[in-house]
């Protein structure tokens, strides 16, 4: 009993839990479950009328595929980037290390800007891929770059550590058993690192889902071409239709916990084998 009572919060402790869970609760609760009652307040009928709109459907099927190759890519070409920085003793790592985090740092608007000057129609790089008929920006691949640029540091991050921590002992094992690197990297690195690097592309996947700041500026937005979920979203309210885009928001809500869930089981599994 005295235990118990010496642990008890006294009042200052309680004072500043219950501030905590206060602050959670109107800065996540409140507007997550606002929306969720607005965009379900009337059943499914938004939800119907959402994806009976050729507009609606286009833009999410954009969204979809668009996020689901970034996500594809993260997870190749960003472990292959963190295999690099970790194993192999380049120049200027500290700047390729500063470089990749740059994306969390600056406000995903200036991306779109950076990346329409580089590959816009009056750039030196916009016009050579247009005269090819595969203009850059204010088409699909310009979504693409921007979504790529701003999810970039999700996979590579997830990887270092992993591969920071593999026993070389491991390693030199196999090659003593006669294991090619090929060999010896599906049964030493691969088993360890597929883990981090599935569940960080999934995450990268449900943040290019959401984004808006950057291809907003590259996209065009164009319906049924390059109009993508989140700007179809903006377009809503301001065209007067709050219901539709509240029922978008919903939709991509559900979709984003799911792959959340997804990722965050991935790595659970992980930690408790390795527990």
């Amino acid at each position: 009993m005295k235990a118990a009572y010496a642990l008890a919060p006294n009042r200052g402790e309680r004072w500043l839990r219950n501030a905590s869970v206060l602050y959670v609760l109107l800065l996540v609760a409140l507007p997550l479950s606002t929306l969720l009652w607005f965009g379900l307040s009337d059943g499914l009928v938004s939800l119907s009328s959402l994806l009976r709109s050729n507009v609606a459907r286009s833009a999410l099927w954009l969204t979809f595929w668009t996020s689901a190759l970034v996500g594809v890519i993260n997870v190749l070409l960003g472990t292959l980037t963190a295999w690099v920085l970790v194993r192999y003793p380049i120049p200027g790592r500290s700047l390729i290390s500063a470089l990749l985090d740059l994306p969390l740092a600056i406000p995903t608007l200036v991306a779109g800007v950076m990346l329409a000057l580089l590959y816009g129609p009056t750039s030196l790089i916009g016009q050579k891929f247009s005269a090819f008929g595969m203009p850059i920006i204010f088409a699909q691949p310009g979504i693409i770059l921007a979504l790529l640029f701003v999810t970039v540091p999700f996979v590579v991050r997830a990887v270092e550590p992993v591969l920071s921590e593999i026993d070389v002992g491991e390693e030199e094992a196999a090659k003593i058993l006669g294991a090619t690197p090929l060999q010896t990297f599906r049964t030493v690195f691969l088993p360890a690192i597929a883990p981090a690097a599935v569940s960080a592309g999934i995450r990268s996947l449900g943040r290019a889902l959401g984004e808006f700041g950057s291809v907003v500026v590259v996209a065009g937005n164009i319906p049924l071409q390059t109009l993508t979920a989140p700007v179809f979203i903006l377009g809503e309210i301001e065209g007067g239709a709050p219901r539709m885009a509240a029922a978008m928001s919903v939709l991509l809500l559900s979709i984003a916990l799911l792959l959340h869930t997804t990722a965050s089981i991935i790595e659970r599994q992980v930690g408790s084998r390795h527990a």
